[in-house]
C-alpha cells in the first residue's frame, strides 16, 4: 500500500514538519536538503536516519525522480515530508500524480515579516546563494509565491498584518490560516475543506479564479481578471510585460499570441520573475479531442467562437502597489488592432516568445 504523505514547505526555517509527526505517533518524518545538489549532493532524514546521495545529475527533477518518489513508494503508513526551502510543493506533486502515493495536505509555512517583500522583490536564489542548481534561475517570489499558492493551509509566523492577509486571501483563498504559535495540527487539518486540491496539478486550461477568491481591492490589494477574444502582437506584449512584473504579487494565465495562433501558452509570473511555457494546441487547432479532459472539453464548447474557436485570453493578476486600471490598458493595448486582424494571415510577426516554450528543468 502507498504513502499518504503530507508535504510541509515554506522559505523560511521552520518546525512545523516535527509538529505534525509529533501529532501522528505512526508517521514517518521525511527532511530533505537540498544545499548540496549543485554539486551532486542530495542529504536525507528519515526519522532522523541520515542517508547522502551522490546524483549524476545535480537538478530537482532528478531529486524527485530518482530519491523522494521511490522512497514514498516504499514507505507505508502516513510520511510528514518536509522539503527543502527552495522546493515548490507543485513541482513535488507532479512528479507524485503518476503514483499511488496520496498526498493528503500541502502545508506551507510563511513568516509574516519577509514574506510580502520577497513575493514583489526581485532577488534570485543565486542572490541569496540559494538555487538548487547550476541553471537554476529561478527568483525568490517565484519560490515562495508558488509555495502558498498551492497550500490547502497555512501556518504564518510573527505578527498579523492586513496587507499579507489580503494577498493570502486571494492567493489561496480556501487554505485554512492559523499562527505558528498558536498551532492546533489536528485543527488545522480538519479545517482542510472537502474542495481543496490536495495535491491535484491541473492542465493549465481550468478556472484561474481557484477557490473564489474576494474580488473587491482591500488594504492595497487588488484583483484584475483581464479576458479578451482576440490575439495579443508579440511584440507589443513583450514589450509591455513588466507591467505584470512591478508591484505584482502574481500573474497567471493563458495567452493567444498572433504569431502562433494555433498554440495556447502559460504566462506566469510572481514578483519580477517570469516563466513562459506552451500549453499544447487549442482545441479548434486540432481535430483529436480525446486527449482533453472532460473539464476543458465542457469549458471550451461554452465559450466556443465561430470564428476564434477556444481561443482567447485569460490573465489573473493580484497586485500590490501597481494600478489595476494601467495593467488592463496595457494589456489591451498589446492586443492587435482592426486592421492587423484583418491581415493577420499574411503578416509576418516578430516573436520574442518563440524561444519561451520549455518551462526550466532545474
Amino acid at each position: 500500500m502507498a504513502a499518504r504523505v503530507v508535504l510541509v514547505a515554506g522559505f523560511t526555517p521552520h518546525d512545523v514538519a516535527d509538529e505534525l509527526w509529533r501529532a501522528a505517533p505512526q508517521s514517518v518524518l521525511v527532511r530533505h536538503d537540498l544545499s548540496g545538489l549543485a554539486d551532486g549532493v542530495v542529504r536525507r532524514w528519515v526519522d532522523g536516519r541520515l542517508t547522502v546521495l551522490e546524483l549524476a545529475h545535480g537538478c530537482v527533477s532528478c531529486t524527485l525522480r530518482l530519491d523522494l518518489v521511490p522512497l514514498l513508494l516504499e514507505l507505508d503508513g502516513p510520511v510528514i515530508v518536509h522539503l527543502d526551502p527552495v522546493l515548490e510543493p507543485e513541482a513535488v506533486c507532479f512528479a507524485l500524480s503518476e503514483t499511488e502515493v496520496q498526498v493528503d495536505a500541502v502545508v506551507t509555512v510563511i513568516d509574516s515579516a519577509t514574506w510580502l517583500a520577497d513575493a514583489t522583490g526581485t532577488d534570485s536564489l543565486a542572490d541569496r546563494g540559494m538555487r538548487a542548481a547550476e541553471g537554476d534561475e529561478r527568483s525568490v517570489a517565484q519560490v515562495v509565491v508558488g509555495q502558498a499558492e498551492f497550500a490547502d493551509a497555512l501556518v504564518l509566523t510573527g505578527d498579523s498584518d492586513p496587507a499579507l492577509a489580503a494577498v493570502l486571501d486571494r492567493l489561496s483563498p480556501q487554505a485554512p490560516r492559523q499562527k505558528l504559535d498558536e498551532l492546533d495540527v489536528s485543527a488545522l487539518l480538519g479545517a482542510i475543506p472537502a474542495t481543496a486540491r490536495r495535491g491535484e496539478v491541473d492542465d493549465g486550461f481550468g478556472p484561474l479564479l481557484y477557490g473564489q477568491p474576494p474580488l473587491e481591492p482591500a488594504h492595497g490589494v487588488s484583483v484584475v481578471h483581464f479576458t479578451e477574444r482576440r490575439p495579443f502582437h508579440p511584440m507589443r506584449l513583450h514589450d509591455s510585460i513588466d507591467v505584470l512584473l512591478d508591484g505584482v504579487v502574481r500573474a497567471r494565465g493563458r495567452v493567444w499570441l498572433a504569431s502562433q495562433p494555433d498554440e495556447a501558452l502559460w504566462l506566469e509570473s510572481a514578483g519580477g520573475g517570469l516563466r513562459v511555457g506552451n500549453l499544447g494546441p487549442w482545441l479548434a487547432a486540432t481535430d483529436d479531442w480525446a486527449e482533453a479532459g472532460d473539464d476543458r472539453r465542457a469549458a471550451a464548447s461554452l465559450r466556443w467562437d465561430p470564428y476564434y474557436g477556444d481561443r482567447d485570453q485569460e490573465i489573473v493578476v493580484i497586485t500590490r502597489f501597481a494600478d489595476p486600471e494601467e495593467i488592463v490598458a496595457t494589456l489591451r493595448a498589446a492586443l492587435v488592432t482592426d486592421e492587423e486582424l484583418a491581415l493577420i494571415a499574411e503578416l509576418d510577426f516578430a516573436d520574442p516568445f518563440a524561444d519561451w516554450h520549455e518551462e526550466m528543468e532545474l
